[in-house]
């Protein structure tokens, strides 16, 4: 509907600039005036404000001045419903968006915020879609919402640093906030903000420079991201062991059919309330897919545990397969 009244409201200022040129073709090949006496006379004839005549007409001059009133009453009158009907759903529809995007995210429980929607928040929204993730965006910037709200996003309009924009994101609820602004001292401020109204909000924050990750770090942020930095890290090591990183590129941790690396809790996989090995559970056997590593309730990673590890509660472990095998493992254990 919205792309509807965008179409009448092109076709209806082309019709204004379409009498408009008839206007000043017309005069100028009737009374013989120069562009800019055929211009006024062209604006004040469809306009009917009743200025002095620029020219002397005659009986031909006057029948065409007669046809361009009759003609611009009618393009005016068209074009004046448009464009408020335009500006009207325009505004209407924003309004309804806005509404059921707030009513949306007030029922949300334990999603994600991400404040700033350029290149790495658009990376970030991408990769939480693609494992189902509930998100909502932070954007101040009009444009940019205009552009992608058409698409099954939430966005909040407003500054990400005040109180008021991250509560209507619903920060209260939410269990992890990433912020994406390419200025590490917005992404302080948006860290301190919302360290402040969530205590157990897991923060993750971009960084550019590197005398910002400790700043960072003490305002409250869990992990600080420098893309810079590691993308040339990345890119070096493409030289040194290319090998290597050209393996582990390969191995996915996103979309629906080409995982190969999985994170699950242990309470996921094991009977309920007991504490079994490795051995026991014996993934191997069961789906393919091999256990590289192991995150205790204390948050330790041990890399590629022994079969007598046993796994304890509120502990995790991390999974390698083929797509198909972790697929099997997803059906086996419902996850």
């Amino acid at each position: 509907m919205f792309r509807f009244f965008r179409s009448k409201f092109y076709i209806a200022l082309t019709l204004l600039l379409l009498v408009l040129l008839i206007g000043v073709i017309g005069f100028m090949s009737i009374s013989g005036s120069n562009w800019i006496d055929a211009i006024y006379m062209t604006v004040i004839t469809i306009t009917t404000v009743g200025f002095k005549e620029a020219v002397v007409l005659d009986d031909q001059g006057k029948l065409f001045t007669v046809f361009l009133i009759i003609i611009s009453v009618f393009v005016f009158a068209y074009a004046i419903s448009v464009i408020t009907e335009y500006i009207l759903s325009r505004s209407t529809l924003r309004r309804i968006i806005q509404r059921k995007t707030l009513k949306k995210i007030r029922r949300m429980e334990n999603h994600i915020i991400i404040c700033g929607f350029g290149r790495n928040g658009k990376q970030a929204a991408e990769k939480l879609q693609t494992h189902n993730q509930e998100f909502v965006i932070i954007e101040k910037n009009r444009s940019v919402i205009e552009r992608y709200e058409n698409l099954e996003v939430s966005f909040v309009e407003g500054n990400a640093s005040e109180d008021e924009v991250l509560e209507k994101a619903g920060i209260h609820n939410a269990k992890c906030l990433i912020t994406a602004l390419p200025s590490d001292a917005d992404n302080l401020f948006v860290v301190l903000s919302a360290r402040q109204i969530n205590g157990k909000l897991l923060i993750i924050s971009r960084a550019s420079e590197e005398s910002s990750y400790k700043k960072l770090k003490l305002a409250g942020a869990d992990n600080v991201i420098m893309p810079d930095k590691i993308g040339g890290e990345h890119m070096a090591s493409l030289v040194v062991v290319p090998d290597l990183v050209e393996f582990i590129d390969n191995l996915s941790i996103s979309g629906k059919n080409t995982t190969n690396v999985e994170e699950i809790r242990t309470e996921d996989i094991t009977p309920s309330g007991k504490e079994i090995s490795l051995k026991e559970l014996d993934l191997r056997k069961e789906t393919g897919c091999t256990v590289i590593g192991y995150k205790t309730p204390d948050g330790e990673y041990i890399i590629n545990p022994g079969a007598d590890l046993k796994l304890a509660k509120e502990s995790k472990i991390i999974v390698l397969g083929r797509p198909e095998q972790i697929e099997l493992l997803k059906r086996k254990y419902n996850l």
